[in-house]
């Protein structure tokens, strides 16, 4: 899967959604007018302008509403859905496997661990993902995805509905969900003056009922209403399938991707076809999200939001048969309908090969110390960490696709994470102590002070829980510390907006207390801002990127000459890093190196910039700063973390492994 031709593919997607949109509109407007000549103003222009209008700004103003209700981003869509939030500290079963497999495939895919939510009601096998971006997602599942599948089919839906997170499908989602709503606004007024007409805004004769020949025009005038607006949902429905259906296959294709194995998604699949329930919904607001699930339960093929089941599993197994269904019922039935002891499967892919050395754990000779001497800039000094030879070919392929190797370096990493900083990092305090520790020094008395900081922001308690943890995490591998803050980032994210912007404001004095910004706390502070502060206000964060490289240049120059200063041992192989990194980005242009002097500022400034970049722009940018980080054919942990918070700004999420 192409990130980036994804992310233009879903921009043409928007912008035909939008020509639809706009049809249906002008059709509607058409049919009201129509409607309202016949039976209440005559074929009077003037009337018929201002009923034109009156229309238009009737849709648009409910559509605005629809989007606006939705501004909180996918916990929005979840609790609407009658939803319940999955606890950080939950013992129970299902949900904590639920968290797992979630949490593993947001360290795989680079992107912050979304809300999750379960549908407690609800029988039918289906899921969903909601959100304006990464940072606000949410992920939410049916019971009936707890109680009926196992580890490995839960895996494979959670897997395709974070293809949608990464594919951006969650933003065309949204707005489809507010310009659906837009048109069935004629449906209910037309349903509003229809029921007036029979009961009572006319002429009234002291019975309560109206009786006036006006009062029946009024009535006509709603039905006919009633029926535009049927005609409006029968044309958004027809949208809705439209948009979604291709987008559903490709999230299948890509949850096999990721997981490389076909048994977990085809299962999840085979099991909607032979129960009772399938994947229906009993929610009432369930056909508004109808091009957002897993699976559709609508039997007309026009208003199906996705491909038919059988079809959607033989293109995962092509030489699966309908009849073989019926052996799963059995199979299922002599199982006890216990998930975990039946496998729903007519072929078994074997995984591919282990976790690369970098993700491993256990002290590999590739996993070694870096030089000394680091060259500082600006009181700066690149964090020393692990090493490893890479190439710079493939990182932008890796963009948004995460791979086997990644769900296993994922998992691995997951595993390795000391349980009682994991405990913490999901508490409501504890998630503060923990971001906190990982930027806490190891110099006794900075340490002092830093903690005295934390006890004077806000209290004796916390303090003592940061210098504990901070000793927990002497022997934390380099790798660990960004997808432990990633662990604590949804607990973050539920606090009140006052203690977050003291959060912040005590993180970056913790980072300046030594008068110096090291570079992987400017990574840890700049990962809170995109990750926990950005999605406070998901619908006014997200900007679509429109912005050429060549009117971002300077900024680009900024960005990789940093990058390649960090990551090359002198500034002769700097520079000629950063020469062939912004001729791969901008090929003829001669662009001189040059370190600025405020190096945060300059970086802030031209991440700022770089996110505005249309999807091409963004492909470049990742393929110049990889290639100025590994051109002496090593890149440490922290070049890594640098090179992976840069692409979160710029909504470019990378795996953990780098190509």
């Amino acid at each position: 899967m192409d990130f980036f031709a994804q992310q233009a593919k879903v921009r043409r997607s928007s912008r035909t959604l939008m020509w639809l949109f706009a049809l249906a509109v002008f059709a509607i407007v058409v049919a009201v007018d129509l409607v309202c000549a016949f039976f209440l103003v005559g074929f009077r222009p003037g009337a018929l302008i201002g009923i034109t209008i009156a229309v238009v700004v009737v849709i648009g103003l409910c559509s605005a509403y629809r989007v606006a209700s939705l501004s909180g981003g996918g916990a929005a869509v979840a609790r609407e859905m009658n939803a319940v939030e999955v606890p950080a500290d939950t013992t129970h079963p299902q949900w904590q496997r639920l968290r797992n497999v979630i949490e593993e495939i947001a360290i795989a895919s680079g992107v912050p661990v979304p809300g999750i939510y379960v549908m407690q009601d609800e029988a039918g096998i289906n899921a969903f993902a909601a959100g304006y971006t990464p940072a606000d997602a949410a992920v939410c599942v049916t019971q009936g995805c707890l109680d009926k599948l196992n580890r490995d089919e839960l895996q494979g839906v959670i897997a395709h509905e974070f293809s949608h997170v990464l594919n951006g499908d969650m933003r065309l989602n949204i707005r489809l969900m507010g310009l659906l709503f837009g048109i069935m606004a004629i449906w209910v007024v037309g349903r509003f003056l229809m029921w007036g007409g029979y009961f009572g805004l006319g002429d009234d004769n002291g019975g309560g009922r109206r009786r006036g020949g006006s009062s029946g025009q009024v009535a006509l005038a709603g039905i006919a209403l009633l029926a535009i607006g049927a005609i409006g949902v029968f044309f958004g429905r027809l949208i809705q399938a439209a948009v979604s259906r291709s987008r559903e296959s490709l999230a299948d294709a890509s949850a096999v991707q990721f997981t490389r194995q076909t048994s977990g998604i085809a299962g999840a699949l085979k099991k909607i076809a032979v129960f009772e329930e399938g994947s229906a919904l009993q929610a009432p607001r369930k056909d508004e999200v109808r091009h957002m699930l897993f699976g559709d339960a609508e039997a007309s093929s026009w208003f199906a939001t996705h491909p038919p089941i059988i079809e959607r599993i033989k293109a995962l197994e092509p030489g699966f048969k309908p009849e073989e269904l019926d052996a799963y019922v059995k199979q299922w039935l002599a199982a006890g309908n216990d998930p975990d002891n039946i496998e729903l499967r007519a072929t078994q892919h074997p995984w591919e090969k282990a976790v690369h050395d970098f993700a491993r754990m256990d002290g590999d000779e590739d996993i070694r110390t870096s030089p000394a001497g680091a060259r500082p800039i600006g009181g700066v000094v690149p964090m020393r960490g692990a090493e490893m030879a890479i190439t710079a070919a493939g990182v932008a392929a890796q963009v948004a696709s995460p791979r086997t190797d990644d769900y296993r370096a994922a998992n691995d990493l997951h595993a390795q994470i000391p349980a009682a900083l994991a405990a913490a990092a999901r508490d409501p305090r504890g998630a503060f102590a923990t971001v906190f520790a990982l930027a806490i020094s190891e110099h006794p008395d900075l340490q002092a002070q830093q903690v005295q900081t934390v006890t004077q922001a806000f209290d004796a308690a916390l303090g003592d829980a940061v210098q504990s943890l901070a000793s927990r995490m002497q022997d934390l591998h380099p790798m660990l510390r960004l997808p432990l803050a990633q662990l604590a980032f949804p607990m973050l994210k539920r606090r009140p907006r006052p203690e977050l912007d003291r959060f912040t404001k005590t993180l970056d004095g913790l980072i300046h207390a030594d008068g110096r910004v090291d570079l992987d706390e400017y990574c840890l502070a700049k990962l809170v801002q995109a990750q926990v502060v950005a999605a406070l206000d998901p619908a006014a964060g997200f900007k679509a990127g429109t912005l050429k490289l060549t009117d971002a240049q300077d900024e680009l120059r900024d960005l990789t000459a940093l990058l390649a200063h960090f990551g090359n041992d002198d500034e002769a192989t700097a520079q000629r890093a950063f020469q062939a990194a912004m001729q791969d980005a901008l090929p003829g242009a001669s662009i001189l190196y040059a370190l600025p002097e405020d190096w945060q500022a300059a970086l802030d400034r031209a991440l700022a910039t770089l996110a505005r970049l249309a999807p091409e722009g963004k492909q470049l940018t990742v393929r110049a700063l990889t290639r100025a980080i590994a051109a002496d054919g090593k890149v440490t942990v922290a070049e890594a973390e640098m090179l992976r918070v840069a692409c979160a700004v710029l909504g470019c999420p990378l795996p953990p492994l780098l190509a």
